[in-house]
């Protein structure tokens, strides 16, 4: 089965300085994040705080599920971190 996106939710984690979302697999569920420079990179000079990131995410989110999916394919894990390198 595919990865979907189906729950449009996300958080801000301020100790990561990262948004986290989920996506789903069939019944199982993958945490993401995706952190502040990698949405630097999809979105330069946005503000680094939570408003800003969040609204980056909201932003590119075909981009940062398509870019999920490719890192979510390489294998899997418990947590999957979007990195810059990613982008």
């Amino acid at each position: 089965m595919a990865l979907n996106f189906p729950n449009e939710s996300r958080s801000y984690d301020a100790t990561l300085r990262a948004v986290r979302f989920w996506g789903h697999d069939g019944a199982m569920e993958a945490s993401f994040f995706v952190n502040e420079d990698a949405l630097k990179r999809i979105q330069p000079g946005l503000r680094s705080d939570e408003a800003g990131l969040l609204g980056a995410f909201d932003s590119h989110r075909d981009l940062i599920y398509t870019t999920a999916a490719k890192v979510y394919g390489r294998g899997r894990k418990g947590s999957y971190a979007l990195n810059l390198a990613d982008f």
